[in-house]
């Protein structure tokens, strides 16, 4: 992790590349969806007809569900009003590969396989760690991103690790993995829930809360926005590891397929690398876990049923 000195150069960097991503085409409907690295244009595919892929040609658009507030991820860009970041320029690639436009809307933790159920949404690509628990109500693609989860404190805090957290107020979003994650490994602590990954933010530098709980890239993010005038800093050892799956409507088994011949395009040609150094390479040191060394099945070893997905 690079230096507090740099947060504040970082925050402009962060501010720049969305202003120059805007100028090259923030609009969804002018971009060219992502793109393969170089530029070339992509040929998407026939569907057959009836696939759930040819009834969103139909459309003329997919609808994906994003985060708007976790930089580098999904925010909204304040200069163009767009939402841009790494999940929104995976969700264009995918558009591109379907040849039509990318419709994107705010998905928080909370509502994001409710709006897969009742239709609101084609996709999701908002920092969804797969679960057996939500592959129970759901189907996922990927892995196409590997985060960790880790601990966000004030640059001053006394809090070093997981073990620190009794008697702590500890700060989530309602519908992530580590509502459980923590009751699991800091049952003592003082958790408190809220629907936004901003609105930790807001708590954590009003002081209503001691530390913040989630995946690595989201705190960055957070260490990024809030820069001098708040420092923050990431405590102790990785909590989990957390594979992001792309989001799909149950029993899409065509759409899956789909999607995972999509993702794989991405790491052939380079596209997810280029979008990884744009959005998260920038402002993290070492290289990341690659999401194609992971399978779905390695996923959701990882996040075994609970007695929710038991009843299931």
């Amino acid at each position: 992790m690079l230096g507090n000195k740099n947060w504040r150069v970082l925050l402009a960097l962060l501010a720049v590349v969305a202003m120059l991503g805007a100028a090259c085409g923030g609009d969804d409907a002018d971009t060219d969806a992502g793109g393969s690295e170089g530029g070339d244009e992509i040929e998407h595919e026939e569907f057959e007809e009836g696939s759930t892929m040819a009834k969103i040609v139909e459309k003329g658009e997919v609808t994906i569900g994003v985060k708007f507030d976790v930089p580098p991820f999904g925010f909204e860009n304040p200069q163009s009003g767009e939402v841009e970041g790494f999940d929104v320029d995976m969700g264009k690639y995918i558009a591109e590969h379907l040849g039509v436009e990318p419709k994107f809307v705010e998905a928080i933790s909370d509502n994001r396989i409710p709006f897969l159920q009742d239709g609101t949404v084609d996709i999701i690509l908002s920092t969804m760690t797969i679960t057996t628990d939500r592959e129970a109500e759901i189907d996922f693609a990927g892995p196409y991103f590997i985060a960790n989860g880790r601990i966000l404190v004030p640059e001053d805090s006394d809090i070093a690790g997981i073990e620190d957290l009794t008697g702590k107020k500890v700060c989530t979003a309602i519908g992530s993995t580590y509502e459980s994650t923590l009751k699991e490994q800091a049952p003592e602590a003082d958790l408190k829930t809220v629907e936004a990954y901003s609105d930790c933010l807001t708590l954590i530098q009003n002081g209503q809360v001691d530390a913040v709980s989630t995946d690595n890239v989201i705190l960055t993010g957070m260490i990024i926005q809030s820069g001098e005038d708040f420092p923050l800093k990431l405590v102790g050892d990785n909590l989990t590891t957390e594979p992001y799956g792309v989001g799909l409507p149950n029993k899409t088994d065509d759409m899956r397929e789909f999607v995972n011949g999509v993702l794989q395009d991405s790491f052939d040609d380079g596209t997810w690398q280029s979008i990884y150094d744009e959005w998260v390479g920038q402002f993290v040191e070492g290289e990341p876990e690659h999401p194609e060394d992971f399978t779905l099945d390695d996923a959701l070893k990882l996040f075994p049923c609970s007695e929710f997905c038991d009843k299931k």
